[in-house]
């Protein structure tokens, strides 16, 4: 059975989302900040019913969430939420890993040592949005590298989410994940020691969770046009 072919509407819905969930997921949209769709649709000149089918598939991705009377405004995970999400990845980020041979690192080695490169680049500067944007990416690289695109799907999502946990909760200004611990499971996964990977993984996301803080965030005033620029 051939795949139904992508509507115009579709495409522009998909491209409205992919730029909130990107400004989100690189924390240039915090938690709990409006999302107004005069401004979303002035910024990245779309159609009004295109911007309102884009919130609409966020908040049914549980990224956004929309009140009547208030609009949409970024989802602002609770402490449950919080520990679901990061008992979540280690599921599905566990299975990853375990799908990834040698062999599929050897075929994807050239952009995983770009990805690597640019990432301690980025973590030795002081652009934060660049240190979230690469760290961030090592997820879902490993997500597109193990071949399972149901996985690498649902890992995409929760890696906003957890974006979201993290604006948050974490505690002080420290980057959410450290460049040398992912150099490791590379190169365990490299290796062939799958077992040595997935562990490394797992104390990788214990660690991540353990830099969070549960409390009460009041949402920061931000310009949305600056958030959702060059995106």
């Amino acid at each position: 059975m051939k795949d139904k072919p992508v509507s115009s509407k579709q495409q522009e819905v998909q491209r409205i989302a992919e730029v909130l969930a990107k400004a989100i997921a690189q924390h240039r949209l915090r938690p709990g900040v409006r999302l107004v769709e005069a401004h979303i649709v002035e910024i990245m000149q779309a159609n009004r019913n295109h911007v309102q089918a884009a919130l609409q598939r966020l908040a049914m991705q549980r990224i956004v969430d929309i009140e009547p009377n208030r609009g949409a405004t970024v989802a602002q995970p609770s402490a449950r939420e919080a520990r679901e999400i990061f008992a979540a990845r280690r599921a599905v980020e566990r299975a990853i890993v375990e799908a990834i041979t040698p062999a599929r690192i050897a075929e994807h080695q050239a952009r995983i040592e770009q990805h690597m490169h640019d990432e301690r680049a980025a973590t030795a500067s002081t652009d934060r949005r660049a240190i979230v944007r690469e760290l961030c990416e090592f997820h879902l690289l490993l997500g597109e590298v193990s071949g399972n695109q149901v996985l690498a799907d649902i890992l995409d999502n929760l890696m906003v989410r957890s974006s979201l946990i993290v604006a948050l909760y974490q505690r002080g200004d420290s980057p959410p994940c450290a460049s040398h611990e992912h150099q490791a499971i590379i190169d365990a996964l490299r290796a062939g020691d799958t077992q040595a990977a997935v562990g490394q993984m797992i104390e990788h996301l214990d660690e991540l969770e353990g830099q969070l803080a549960i409390e009460e965030v009041d949402a920061a005033d931000v310009n949305l046009r600056q958030a959702l620029s060059g995106l």
